[in-house]
C-alpha cells in the first residue's frame, strides 16, 4: 500500500522525504493527506478503505471528494490544503480502532500489515470501518469546512 508512493521519492516542505515521515508506518488524515506535504492527495492509499472494498468505488469516492475540495478552495480563493498533525493522530487512532474490531490484524501475516517486506514496520494500513462509514466521515469533514485540514 505504500511501496509505489515511497519509490517515487515524494518530497514535502523543506525537502523532507515521505519515506522518512512514514519510516515507522504510514500516518495521514483520512487516507488523503500527510502533514508537511501541502496539496498532495494520496488516492486509495493507507488509511482509506481502498483494498477492503471495491477499488473503483474507492477511487471514485476519493476523486469526487478531491474535486469538490479543489472547487471549494477555488471559490474561497485558497491555494493550499494540508492535513493538520493532530488530525492525523486522530485518524490513525480511528484506523486502529476499526481494525481492532476485525481479525485481520491478528490473524494475518500479509501485505495489509506490511509483513511482505522484511524490516517494514507491521501496522494495519487500510481503514476497516467500511466504505459507507468512510464516505460519511469524509462528507462531514467537507461539510465542516474541511475540518482537520489547514487551508490557506
Amino acid at each position: 500500500m505504500t511501496g509505489p508512493m515511497l519509490r517515487m521519492d515524494i518530497r514535502g516542505r523543506g525537502g523532507v522525504a515521505l519515506r522518512d515521515v512514514w519510516n515507522a508506518g504510514p500516518r495521514n488524515y483520512l487516507g488523503l493527506q500527510v502533514a508537511g506535504f501541502p496539496n498532495l492527495f494520496t488516492i486509495t492509499g493507507p488509511g482509506s478503505p481502498s483494498v477492503l472494498c471495491n477499488m473503483p468505488v474507492a477511487i471514485e469516492q476519493h476523486a469526487d471528494w478531491i474535486a469538490d475540495c479543489i472547487k471549494h478552495m477555488r471559490e474561497k480563493g485558497l491555494e493550499r490544503i494540508e492535513a493538520r498533525p493532530e488530525s492525523m493522530d486522530k485518524w490513525v487512532e480511528e484506523v486502529n480502532e476499526a481494525a481492532s474490531k476485525t481479525v485481520l490484524p491478528m490473524a494475518t501475516h500479509s501485505w495489509y500489515l506490511g509483513a511482505n517486506i522484511p524490516g517494514k514496520p507491521r501496522v494495519f494500513m487500510p481503514y476497516a470501518g467500511g466504505m459507507v462509514r468512510y464516505r460519511q466521515i469524509c462528507a462531514e469533514v467537507a461539510e465542516h469546512g474541511y475540518e482537520g485540514f489547514a487551508l490557506s
